[in-house]
């Protein structure tokens, strides 16, 4: 396995751009399953998750690869779909694998897949899903560990989910998009991921309405066509790299992202202390000076994202006074606190919150990732600490970061990886 090696210390400085969003790209893999023809999606980041997408998308059928004369792109042409049940062995490498249940359940009227897999950083029950594809007239049976969705016909209707889930919501839009009339989704997840596969299903010849708010109408029942489609910047990972300049005292800007997609996080830094600047497509985040502790409790979007809130308990870990960080969305996403203890951060756990009182500085240590965004917590850490910090396990950052060492090496990082 691979590992990455940080020498702390130097200051990070200049500009660099965010890859596509990996949640988003992900999501509009499996939307292609929808279409009649080619669609071809760009600006895809070259992760992990992604190859383990285009793997599925072929196991069932489809002609899915990286196009090799287009920079970043991908084509999936899902004409050919021969089989509606995603294997186990690529499901469980990845939670995002369980959204072709609804596009396949649509497209075929059969689809079994695999109850997911992905990081263990809580219990993410796919209850939602099925609820919401039952309301669309989908006979749904649970059977050692696979879940069976079956209809003649989706029929649109009235879908409230109890709780807003992201993956949820994507997955009935996608099957609205092929029932036959109306579908009106309750309580819908309001990221902006969600109001991405608006655009592309659109594009496709979907009516969709009220993407980005809790309450969303997808009129179905036309046959798609493919689509061509650029993906936006990756917000957490420009969130990384923002929280990465400032743990270091450093000057770095971000470009490629949409500014108001960041806005929870850019808040906790400003009030942390650093001068944070946005303009169209560029967040630019300076700290001249020590920063000061926060408080700071994850939320859906547009609150604090829970994909960030590693990343700025490893920022606080040096700050000035104390933080609280509160866990609402996940149960078991703090992982990462002994391996920042093991380089001396001061953090206590009680439930759901974390107590961390800042310290002059933290030391380097061999260290072991857990989850993809713990592992980018510990590289955010390592950077402005004192000597050598080895971060072993990095599969789990290479599923969602692309070249993460080298856009770090480009802002003056030591950083380098090892086999």
């Amino acid at each position: 396995m691979d590992r990455i090696v940080v020498e702390g210390g130097p200051r990070l400085a200049g500009e660099v751009r965010a890859s596509g969003s990996k949640n988003a790209t992900l999501a509009l893999m499996a939307a292609a399953l929808l279409a009649e023809g080619e669609t071809r999606i760009a600006n895809v980041p070259r992760v992990r998750d992604v190859d383990a997408m285009l793997e599925l998308l072929r196991a069932l059928g489809a002609d899915a690869d990286w196009v090799p004369d287009a920079v970043q792109t991908v084509a999936i042409d899902a004409s050919t779909i021969t089989s509606p049940e995603a294997p186990y062995d690529i499901v469980r490498k990845m939670r995002a694998s369980f959204m072709v249940l609804g596009p396949l359940v649509g497209r075929c009227g059969l689809a079994r897949v695999s109850e997911p897999g992905g990081c263990a950083i809580g219990v993410r029950p796919v209850d939602q899903h099925m609820k919401g594809l039952a309301a669309l007239g989908a006979k749904i049976d649970l059977d050692h560990g696979t879940v069976e969705a079956r209809a003649e016909e989706l029929v649109g209707g009235r879908v409230v989910f109890d709780m807003a889930s992201v993956n949820g919501t994507q997955n009935v839009m996608m099957a609205a998009a092929l029932a036959r009339g109306v579908t009106e989704i309750e309580n819908a997840a309001r990221e902006p991921e969600v109001a991405e596969l608006a655009t592309f299903l659109a594009g496709m010849g979907v009516r969709v309405e009220g993407a980005g708010t809790d309450r969303i109408l997808v009129e179905g029942g036309a046959r798609l066509a493919g689509v061509e489609h650029v993906v936006s910047g990756d917000r957490i990972e420009a969130g990384t790299l923002l929280a990465a300049g400032v743990a270091t005292r450093g000057d770095v800007s971000v470009s490629g992202v949409v500014p108001a997609h960041l806005d929870a996080v850019l808040d906790k830094l400003r009030e942390a202390g650093a001068d944070v600047e946005a303009s169209a497509d560029r967040v630019r985040a300076r700290a001249h000076e020590r920063l000061r502790g926060v408080d700071v409790a994850t939320a859906p979007y547009p609150g604090f994202p829970t994909d960030m809130q590693a990343q700025l308990m490893a920022v606080v870990a040096t700050a000035a006074g104390s933080s609280v960080v509160t866990e609402t969305v996940f149960e078991n996403r703090f992982m990462h606190v002994p391996e920042l203890q093991r380089m001396g951060a001061d953090i206590s756990v009680q439930g759901r919150a974390a107590h961390v009182r800042g310290v002059e500085r933290l030391s380097g240590a061999p260290v072991m990732a857990t989850d993809l965004r713990a592992s980018a917590s510990l590289i955010v850490a390592a950077l402005p600490a004192e000597g050598t910090t080895v971060v072993n396990r990095v599969y789990h950052i290479d599923r969602g970061y692309e070249r993460i060492e080298e856009k770090l090496r480009s802002l003056g990082a030591e950083i380098r990886r090892e086999s």
